[in-house]
């Protein structure tokens, strides 16, 4: 969502960690950038989870819930060091309204307006109830290509409220997909139009990533969804239902045609989407820039055999993406590799440059 504030004062860059806040479990990254070109560092990270009913709609309701996990996140679990007070923080990409955009081309001081009344014509909701802020993508002689984001005011505020219990100062607050698609950037095949899914607990987001992410969607479809269908297909404990899930998944096993019927209309839900995606791309900007792969990341991109059965369904290369393949460890253990998936947004969240926030 753009920057929080902006003082004419701020020449120096202030570091900053990435802050992702998700249904019920939080992550924190900080990265130091690398020198001469090379990779960014780690600093620290960690992970904690939390009730999720502190957050009801998108809206933090019981900031002090998290608060007190990440208060017992800080005190003495995190791997290496978080430094600063100041952050990235995430808000839920299926909370909002996201919409690419291609206007003419107009000047910067004619962009918000145009936005503006181009967002009041798809966005359901009064204008006066969200937060809209948008970056351009391109642009040249005849068209400016935009993406613009709309929040609901009561979402953004209710994660500001809880940076202040949690004693935190945000310089950024963005989707996760938009964070996602900084780390993506650094990928050596970032080059290729992509479709990016983030496997959440309880939704996947959706995005097509082509030189920078032009279009988002979601499906109320994630890792904790899926655990349940198990659940209740095998007649197992909701623990044991995410035990299988991360160890057999979609592979064969003694009972893969249960789970695997279990969890089809749930995944080809996911499949709709990204169909849906891909054919707006394809309408917009036609055998230019054709989707090659799909790129999984998130908690949920750990089950076995998604990615084959992904390929076999949409008939493109689908692979996961290590979200610390580009990342220089130094002397820290980084996470074992169930737990990577987890922290791609807020990696990407590490990425961001304070010093342009405040352009």
């Amino acid at each position: 969502m753009g920057s929080i504030h902006k003082s004419p004062n701020f020449f120096t860059a202030k570091p900053l960690f990435g802050l992702d806040v998700g249904k019920g479990s939080l992550k924190v990254v900080q990265l130091q950038p690398g020198s001469r070109g090379g990779n960014p560092k780690l600093l620290g990270y960690g992970a904690v989870r939390f009730d999720p009913n502190a957050i009801s709609e998108g809206v933090v309701a019981k900031p002090e819930i998290i608060a007190e996990a990440a208060q017992s996140l800080f005190s003495g679990e995190i791997v290496g060091k978080i430094s600063t007070k100041y952050c990235a923080l995430t808000i839920p990409a299926y909370r909002t309204y996201t919409r690419s955009m291609q206007l003419p081309p107009l000047k910067d001081s004619e962009l918000a307006e145009a936005v503006r009344l181009e967002a009041e014509e798809y966005i359901p909701v009064p204008l006066d109830e969200m937060y809209l802020d948008y970056t351009v993508i391109s642009r040249d002689q005849t068209s400016t290509h935009v993406l613009a984001i709309a929040v609901p005011t009561a979402i953004i505020d209710s994660y500001l409220e809880l940076a202040a219990v949690m004693g935190v100062e945000p310089l950024l607050i963005e989707s996760t997909m938009v964070a996602i698609g900084r780390l993506f950037a650094q990928d050596a095949q970032s080059d290729t139009p992509s479709v990016i899914i983030d496997l959440g607990s309880f939704s996947s987001d959706i995005s097509i990533y082509d030189q920078g992410v032009v279009t988002t969607g979601t499906v109320d479809v994630g890792g904790e969804t899926f655990n349940q269908a198990i659940q209740e297909a095998l007649g197992v404990s909701h623990a044991e239902a995410g035990i299988i899930k991360n160890k057999y998944g979609l592979n064969q096993s003694r009972r893969q045609k249960e789970i695997s019927q279990a969890l089809e209309p749930m995944l080809q839900k996911i499949m709709k989407e990204i169909k849906r995606l891909v054919r707006y791309h394809g309408e917009h900007y036609g055998d230019e820039h054709p989707i090659k792969q799909v790129i999984t990341a998130g908690g949920g991109a750990n089950m076995p055999g998604l990615s084959d059965y992904m390929t076999n369904e949409l008939r493109l290369a689908v692979r996961a993406f290590d979200p610390w393949k580009e990342i220089n460890g130094g002397k820290l253990q980084l996470p074992g590799a169930y737990d990577k998936p987890m922290f791609t947004a807020a990696l990407g969240l590490a990425l961001a440059d304070s010093r342009k926030v405040f352009q």
